[in-house]
């Protein structure tokens, strides 16, 4: 009777449900037939990008070059940090099926306990959040991407700067800047908390460590040419030619926008004053987590969890509006449900896909979560905290 009435609980009949989830995308990974990235190609499993990562650690103490092709184990190429190869050793030596299972439950339980965490007005709130990432959250999934883990990071990072564990946030920030480079922008919460010096000193020291750390298992000549070799990946990354820029503007226009959308991002930190206060915080975290996906020129499908836990932080720690109730539908029907198989396939492709309008939705809230932050205090939704 005591375990029924455990999991009467919410959270952790959430959490539950987030566990099955999680098994049950591994299960079908692992059942699907291979398949092919172009017509005529090489085989291969539905799990790829677990294997990526998988096989990166064994390339990593066979002191081979991470960032080159290897079309006998996977599709595409590795272009995560020689570190998050060498933690990948942690579930590298495992049977895939196993491997993969506790890789996808890392990425679903830790974004949802920093979820649970996170200040809403009280938990109806939580789990109508919760509840309205389900369907990204199983895109990356089933993708067995890492974007899960990212989100959670971040959400963290707030968490430990709410308790003044400064080490701690920057701890969570650099290792999603081992894992995805754009996590480097979460630092912008810490303008909003004191320690400012001590926290550059606790980012330099957590980087040079986890930078270091490959040295463990490779000599420091080969882990100069492994960095070399990641740099030299990085700077010759095309950008995405299908994503909402490049769709409405031109490719040619991707450093005009990035460069506006910055000043953007930045121009809210102009109200300094009302760094202290919970909602304005809360604002620029949606803001952040938002803006690392729709100005990212790599931002694939499966990176939107990490946007969308955004939209979610905006909406439901806030008062109703209409206005923002019609932009939460729009994130939900054009960027979570219309990428699923819940959509047309004819709609996705003619449609969707050519007018990229899972990214476009996500634009307008982050335009409206910039108003809000400029304007703020103004706003009904935002009383003082």
């Amino acid at each position: 009777m005591n375990f029924l009435q455990t999991l009467k609980k919410p959270m952790v009949s959430v959490a539950v449900v987030c566990v099955l989830l999680a098994c049950i995308v591994t299960l079908q990974n692992m059942l699907l037939p291979p398949k092919t990235y172009v017509d005529g190609g090489m085989e291969y499993t539905h799990y790829n990008n677990y294997l990526i990562f998988k096989q990166s650690f064994f390339h990593l103490i066979e002191n081979k070059d991470l960032y080159q092709q290897y079309p006998q184990e996977y599709w595409d190429l590795y272009k995560y940090s020689p570190t998050f190869s060498l933690f990948m050793g942690l579930l590298a030596w495992m049977p895939d099926f196993l491997g993969l299972l506790i890789w996808n439950l890392l990425n679903v339980l830790v974004l949802f306990f920093a979820f649970w965490k996170l200040p809403f007005e009280n938990n109806r709130k939580t789990l109508f959040a919760l509840l309205f990432l389900v369907l990204e959250l199983l895109t990356s999934i089933q993708n067995s991407q890492s974007n899960g883990l990212i989100a959670g990071l971040i959400l963290f990072a707030y968490l430990q700067l709410e308790r003044g564990k400064v080490e701690l946030a920057v701890l969570c920030v650099v290792l999603t800047m081992f894992i995805k480079l754009f996590g480097v922008c979460a630092f912008v919460l810490f303008l909003c908390y004191p320690g400012k010096i001590r926290a550059f000193l606790y980012a330099l020291g957590w980087t040079v460590l986890l930078a270091a750390l490959p040295l463990l298992v490779i000599s420091y000549e080969q882990m100069q040419r492994v960095y070399k070799s990641w740099i030299l990946l990085l700077q010759n990354d095309p950008p995405n030619a299908d994503g909402w820029v490049g769709t409405w503007f031109g490719m040619e226009a991707q450093t005009t926008m990035l460069l506006g959308g910055s000043i953007l991002f930045c121009l809210p930190l102009i109200r300094y004053k009302h760094f202290r206060e919970k909602k304005f915080k809360l604002l620029l975290l949606a803001s952040t987590l938002i803006w690392i996906v729709i100005f990212n020129h790599k931002a694939e499908s499966p990176t939107y969890i990490i946007a969308v836990c955004g939209v979610a932080i905006w909406y439901f720690t806030q008062n109703f509006k209409l206005e923002n109730t019609i932009l939460l539908l729009l994130v939900f029907m054009f960027t979570v449900v219309a990428s699923t198989d819940l959509f047309p396939g004819k709609w996705q492709e003619n449609v969707i896909i050519p007018f990229a309008l899972k990214p476009l939705s996500c634009v307008l809230v982050w335009l409206k979560i910039t108003w809000d932050l400029l304007s703020y205090p103004n706003f009904p939704a935002c009383e003082k905290t």
